[in-house]
């Protein structure tokens, strides 16, 4: 054992050490700093991507978690989980989205989760600077959204967005909502069941029955339950929020009373589309839901013999354009991108087996002629031209 007096003299013998040679105390002190800088760091690359994402939450004071456009399930119920888990850490969220929700599964998710979802036009509209992207990469659909420079963003969209200190953007995984389930679990949250109150749970995280039903449903609504798109990740995050699901709310979301023209608009792309091989184009004109459309293509490319489609239509002179692909030589979002790239005031894309697109009308500059119409039959060529590879 070391005495006393055997530790003091070797004390001193450090400090006469350091006086005599002060560049190599530097040089201790430097490589000590190092070695704990180095260890910090490797311990936080061990940190998963959703500690990371809940400790970046926790430094906040407030959040905006902001969907794209016309949020669909997805982008709901990622929302919801991200807005679950900031609360949980001490953190006010709001949830913010530009557009509406008007597909009859949008409207009942929102209305049977109790969903408090608030509507923006303006970049000022925002309820905190602090912003959260989910289920885009990048801002759009509301003035001033070039910008916004979001802290964090979490998608599964292909894209160039970013967050200012956290980007996550799984183009492998077939629902955003599997992501936000991960981050759950990745922090040891325990799924409440419905029968059942958080506090018996004795977990210090929670994932909460009303997130637990929107995220699988959100899962489910994305890859076609779980049919097409899906990943491994896309199964287990359903595995995981399974047991915190409420069956009788995800069914009265699952099974909403259908708009009458919805049916119509099917009705319509049915009897009018134009078939070339297995692919097929239908125009159903104007529509005053635009959800409409692509519910007709899920209708028509479940149709014989048809292995991808592309249905048009217009509201308010603006076309919308909502493809699906079962066919491994179309990849539906290149498709409808390439296409529009050529036609002005054209934008679209997607993943391989879903895609979209509008075409704003085009403006006379002069005010004389009023705005002109796209030629939609030339755009139907385009686009069987597209899905055969002819691009």
């Amino acid at each position: 054992m070391w005495s006393l007096s055997a530790t003091d003299e070797r004390l001193s013998q450090a400090g006469t050490l350091a006086r005599e040679n002060p560049e190599l105390t530097a040089v201790a002190v430097v490589v000590a700093l190092v070695a704990v800088t180095g260890g910090y760091l490797l311990f936080r690359a061990r940190w998963t991507s959703g500690v990371r994402f809940r400790r970046l939450l926790a430094d906040q004071d407030e959040i905006t978690v902001l969907m794209h456009p016309n949020p669909d399930p997805d982008a709901m119920s990622s929302a919801l989980g991200v807005a679950s888990l900031a609360s949980q850490v001490g953190v006010d969220a709001t949830v913010q989205y530009p557009g509406q929700i008007r597909h009859q599964e949008n409207r009942a998710f929102r209305t049977v989760l109790d969903l408090e979802l608030e509507t923006i036009e303006h970049v000022s509209d925002l309820a905190a600077e602090s912003v959260v992207l989910v289920d885009h990469n990048e801002p759009r659909g509301f003035a001033g959204a070039d910008g916004v420079l979001p802290i964090a963003v979490v998608d599964h969209h292909p894209g160039d967005g970013a967050g200012e200190r956290f980007t996550d953007v799984r183009t492998d995984y077939g629902a955003t909502a599997s992501v936000v389930a991960e981050y759950f679990k990745e922090n040891d949250a325990t799924p409440v069941p419905p029968d059942k109150h958080a506090s018996e749970t004795d977990s210090d995280l929670t994932l909460p029955t009303d997130t637990a039903t929107g995220l699988l449903y959100g899962i489910l609504s994305d890859t076609k339950h779980l049919t097409v798109g899906a990943s491994e990740p896309d199964f287990a995050a359903a595995a995981y929020v399974y047991p915190g699901v409420d069956q009788d709310r995800l069914d009265r979301i699952a099974n909403p009373a259908v708009d009458a023209e919805v049916l119509e608009v099917k009705a319509r792309a049915i009897a009018g589309r134009r078939v070339e091989g297995s692919f097929a184009v239908a125009d159903v004109g104007g529509v005053n839901n635009v959800d409409a459309i692509p519910q007709a293509a899920d209708e028509l490319i479940q149709l014989e013999g048809v292995s991808a489609v592309v249905v048009i239509g217009e509201r308010d002179g603006t076309v919308h354009l909502s493809g699906r692909s079962r066919d491994d030589r179309v990849h539906m979002g290149n498709a409808i991108e390439s296409v529009l790239a050529d036609v002005e005031n054209g934008d679209g894309g997607g993943h391989s087996r879903m895609g979209g697109g509008t075409v704003a009308p085009r403006i006379d500059p002069t005010g004389e002629d009023g705005p002109k119409a796209v030629d939609r039959d030339e755009l139907a060529d385009a686009l069987f031209r597209a899905m055969a590879g002819d691009v």
